[in-house]
Order: structure tokens, then sequence, then C-alpha cells
């Protein structure tokens, strides 16, 4: 935390600009050293300037620096970055300079890592940072910026907050009782504050178990024997040609997949190798490969074919996917119907994926099975980290011994514990409480240069 760090903070590569962060104590006397334009150490904070960065005599680039002054910063130090001409070349020399002159290479996450340990951000905040670099839509997008702006650690400051105020009450009928004009903590009042805190923690969980799904998305495989038309319907799901189509069985050898959006949220969908019976050494890999991924898939939908009649492996992969989310499609309904009954509570769509009839309805089909169309909200309030998650559903059921012993009556220190435990588990989802081995494994997932 002492020295002063650098990074090129943009993708490296042939571009317009790259930008070249520094941040710390001799951030602004390192940079002068390369630097040839106004002096830096005599300029306003948070202003623009026209210069070169020079190695020695020689001129390396033209560029625009931004400077920033401590504490009003991102890292809460001082900062400089530089936008220099984009190319592998030219940001490499800028970076080489800066690092010869007194720079260490910052680490992966660490601009965000410092940002989070000089009080700038939270963990839910720095969370949010990284989930908004990765989104890929517009609602993923909007739930990190709701985490990001630090709606979400109010809601759980402010749980914290409750908590503190009923085990300050607590302690000080404990350690106070001879004062008569002290409020007692009866149970009636604490049975009703922990009620209010278990209606707020639920609302908060049953919000971000929804948020997994909008987050990451769901994970979609196509399954079926061969020759059903699993690559064709991929192709018309992602409107590309991305899978190879014959009337050869057992074309697909490998996974094929591809993502799409619907209302907002991503699908990973993934065309599998044909199920059946096979010698062939790739192909019964393959076919293995698919039957595994049944198993990791959040949404199956298993393709028949209208001209064909139910086999033996396909009623056993009816009752292989009869317990998951899935929905059985009968393809080729343009050719003349061979398919018997089929003995399933699943939802069954009807499609030509050769014709392009029946993706309106798989699609809405999707859509009605996970309720995507409840997730159109405004309310992005809520946490979508395993993490955290994982943190808020122990705070929920350490908030059940609570109730337990104010059922049985048990001492209100012990109550006191519980409640303390509690409050310990809030603060690790914002970082109040924290340890070292997390902060290092949470960083080290962050770009370079952020």
């Amino acid at each position: 935390m002492n020295d002063t760090i650098a990074a090129i903070s943009t993708a490296l590569g042939v571009g317009a600009i790259s930008i070249i962060r520094i941040s710390g104590s001799d951030a602004i006397d390192i940079t002068n050293k390369i630097w040839k334009g106004k002096d830096l150490k005599k300029l306003p904070s948070h202003t623009i300037q026209y210069g070169h960065i020079v190695d020695g005599d020689e001129i390396i680039d033209e560029v625009l620096l931004s400077i920033m002054r401590a504490p009003k910063t991102f890292t809460v130090e001082d900062v400089i970055e530089i936008n220099s001409h984009g190319g592998i070349a030219t940001t490499n020399k800028v970076l080489e300079l800066l690092l010869i002159n007194g720079c260490r290479l910052a680490e992966p996450g660490e601009f965000t890592k410092r940002a989070f340990l000089n009080g700038r951000i939270d963990l839910i905040e720095a969370e949010g940072v990284m989930d908004l670099i990765s989104a890929k839509t517009d609602k993923s997008r909007a739930l990190a910026l709701s985490q990001v702006s630090g709606n979400i650690s109010q809601l759980i400051k402010e749980l914290r907050q409750k908590i503190v105020n009923v085990v300050a009450n607590i302690e000080v009928n404990i350690d106070y009782p001879e004062y008569e004009d002290i409020a007692v903590v009866t149970t009636n009042q604490l049975r009703d504050c922990v009620i209010e805190i278990e209606r707020e923690l639920k609302n908060i969980l049953s919000k971000s178990e929804t948020s997994t799904i909008i987050k990451e998305g769901i994970k979609v495989v196509i399954v079926g024997k061969p020759n059903v038309g699993k690559s064709s319907i991929l192709n018309c799901l992602l409107e590309e040609e991305k899978a190879i189509v014959t009337d050869i069985a057992g074309t697909t050898r490998d996974i094929v997949e591809g993502d799409i959006s619907i209302d907002g949220i991503l699908l990973h969908v993934i065309d599998t190798a044909g199920i059946r019976e096979t010698e062939d050494v790739v192909e019964k890999l393959g076919v293995s490969k698919s039957i595994n991924l049944i198993e990791e898939a959040e949404l199956v939908l298993f393709v028949l074919n209208n001209n064909e009649e139910l086999t033996s492996e396909e009623l056993e992969i009816l009752e292989k996917i009869k317990d998951k989310p899935a929905i059985i499609i009968v393809n080729k309904t343009d050719l003349p119907k061979r398919l018997n009954n089929i003995p399933t509570e699943k939802s069954i769509i009807y499609l030509s994926a050769q014709n392009n009839i029946g993706l309106d309805d798989l699609r809405r089909e999707i859509k009605l099975l996970f309720n995507l169309e409840k997730l159109e909200t405004e309310d992005y309030s809520y946490l979508s980290s395993a993490r955290s998650i994982s943190l808020l559903k122990q705070a929920y059921q350490a908030l059940e011994e609570v109730k337990k012993g104010i059922e049985n009556n048990n001492p209100i220190d012990m109550v006191e514990i519980d409640l303390k435990n509690i409050w310990n588990l809030l603060g690790q989802i914002t970082g109040d409480t924290y340890s070292e081995e997390l902060i290092d494994q949470l960083f080290s997932q962050f770009c370079l240069g952020k």
C-alpha cells in the first residue's frame, strides 16, 4: 500500500487510445520524470493536460494526461491516467518507463483493492465493479450498477444498525440493572424486532436468488438422438449457422455453443452429440459428454422427431430429466407424424426448425418456465455474488436460532451472542469484517489495471 503502482487499463492491442493508470503517493513525481509539458506538481487536481511522454531526449508519444490528487480519487491516492495512442509497442513503452522510474506493476484488481482498503468502496461495490465490466445484457448491467452505486450496501448497513441497537439495549440492561430509568428489553420487544429483521432479510434473500439468473444467465442443453434436428434448432435460436447440419447421423460429435438473450436474460445454449449406442470412439466420447451435460444443465431442451417412433434410448432420457426443468421439442412437424404418445408431464413444443416454425412458441415457454417476465423490474437492490448470498443465508439461519432462543426463554446474554453472530455475517458481506485471504482471493479475479 506504500508503493506506487501502474498498469495498462485498456485492452492491449491496436486501437485509437490506450490508458495507463498510476496510483500512489509518488504518482506525480514519477510521471514528471517522463513528462514533457507543464510541471505536474504545480497543476490543479482533476485537470487534463496536453504534452509528451519522453525517454531522455526521445519523444515516445503525444498524450493527454489526467491528474487527480488525493483524497478525491477512486483509490483515495494520487492518480495519473495517461491517454496515449493505442498500439502494443507505444503502450508498453510508456508502462516500461514508469516501471523503470519507480512504479511497481499492479496486480490484477489492485486499484479496486486499494479503493476498498482505503474506505472508498465496500466489498459489495467492489464486486459490482467486476460485474459491470463483464455484464453481457442490459439487466446484468443495471444489477451491477446498483451494486456500484451503494444501494444494496445501504440496505445491509441499515440491518446491521438495527441489530446494534438491540444488542446495545441488551448490554445496558445486563450491565446496569440498578438504573430504573433504563427501558427493560422485554421478550415481546425482542421478538418484534427479530421478526422485523427477519422480514427484511427474507426480502433481500428472495430477490437475490433471482439475481443469479440475471447475472449468470441460464445454461441450456439441447439433447436427443442423432439427426432429430438439434443443430438446426441451435442455429435458429442463435440466428446464425453455428453448427454443421447434414442428413448424416452423428455429424455433431462435440459440443457446439452460443449465447442468446430473451427479455434481457442470457441463455448459454449448448448443442450436444446425438445420444445413441455407437462403436465409434470419438462419437462415444461425445455421447458421454452429452449425458454429463444433462446433469449440469439448468434447462434441458429434449428434441424428438415427429416422423419417428419413440426409442428405448429416448424413454431413458425422459426418465433422466423428469426432475429437471425441461421442455420437450417435437421437431420436423412438416413431415408425417409417426411419433407415439409421449409419457411426460413436461411442456411440449411442436416446431419445424427447417421452416423456422414454432421458435416463438419455444421462446415463450422458456420465459414462462423461468418467470422471466416477472424479472422486468426497476428494483435492482439485491445481491448477486455467490459469496454474498451464502453469507445472507447463514445470517437468516442464525436468526432462526435467535427466534428459538426467545421462545425457549434462553438467557438474554445467550440471545445476544447469536445476534452478534448475525451482525458479523452481514459485516462480511460489505467487508466491514473480513480476512486478508478473502480480500486477496476476491481481487485476484479482476482484470489487470482495474
